[in-house]
C-alpha cells in the first residue's frame, strides 16, 4: 500500500473516531446534565466552539517543541493561523470544498513539509497533525491544504475519500490561495 494512501486511510479513521466521540459525548452532556471540560496546561488556544460544544480546532504545544494541531471543523482559519505563530509555527492554512485546490504557484517551494519521517516538517499522528517548528526555515511558510468534506455523510460513504491534506513549505511570499478545479480529486463515487 502507498504511504499516501495508508495517510488516507489513518486520516479517515481518525475522523471517524472524533465524530463518533463526539455523539457519545453530546448524548452524555444531554442525558446525564452539564459536564465540563478542561485543557490541559500545554494548550495554547482552544478557540470558537462548534455548535457540538467541541472546539473547531486544538493546538497543543509539546514538551519535546513540536506543536500537535487536531482539526474538528473546517472553520476559523484566520485564528488557527495566530495561534499556530503563537506556538512558533509560521502558517498557512486553507480549507477548500471538495474537487478543489489552490491554484499552483503560490511561492518557491523547498524542504520536506509533511512525511512519516523526522525529517518532516509535519507528521499525521494519531490525534492529528504533529509540526516542527525547528525543520520550518527561517524564511519559510507551512502550508497547509485541507480539501473536501469533514463529516461523513451518506452521501460521502459513497466517495473514494472524505478529505485530504497536502502540505508544502514555501520560502519566502506566500502568493493567496486561488481555488481551481482539482483534476485528481478522488471524491467521487467509488467502482
Amino acid at each position: 500500500m502507498r504511504y499516501e494512501e495508508q495517510l488516507l486511510m489513518d486520516l479517515k479513521a481518525e475522523i471517524m473516531d472524533r465524530a463518533e466521540r463526539r455523539r457519545r459525548l453530546t448524548r452524555r452532556l444531554f442525558a446525564g446534565g452539564a459536564a465540563v471540560l478542561v485543557a490541559g496546561a500545554a494548550a495554547v488556544a482552544i478557540p470558537v466552539l462548534t455548535g457540538t460544544g467541541t472546539p473547531a480546532y486544538a493546538v497543543n504545544k509539546k514538551a519535546d517543541g513540536t506543536v500537535n494541531v487536531q482539526i474538528h471543523e473546517f472553520k476559523d482559519v484566520d485564528q488557527l493561523e495566530r495561534d499556530l505563530n503563537e506556538a512558533g509555527v509560521r502558517a498557512d492554512v486553507s480549507y477548500l470544498p471538495p474537487g478543489k485546490q489552490c491554484e499552483k504557484g503560490r511561492g518557491k517551494v523547498g524542504g520536506k513539509a509533511m512525511g512519516p519521517g523526522a525529517d518532516a516538517a509535519a507528521r499525521i499522528v494519531k490525534g492529528g497533525l504533529d509540526i516542527n517548528p525547528l525543520l520550518i526555515g527561517q524564511d519559510q511558510t507551512l502550508v497547509l491544504e485541507f480539501t473536501g468534506d469533514q463529516e461523513e455523510t451518506a452521501e460521502t460513504k459513497k466517495y473514494e475519500m472524505l478529505w485530504r491534506l497536502t502540505a508544502s513549505l514555501i520560502t519566502g511570499q506566500v502568493g493567496p490561495c486561488v481555488p481551481v478545479d482539482d483534476p485528481t480529486w478522488k471524491g467521487r463515487v467509488a467502482n
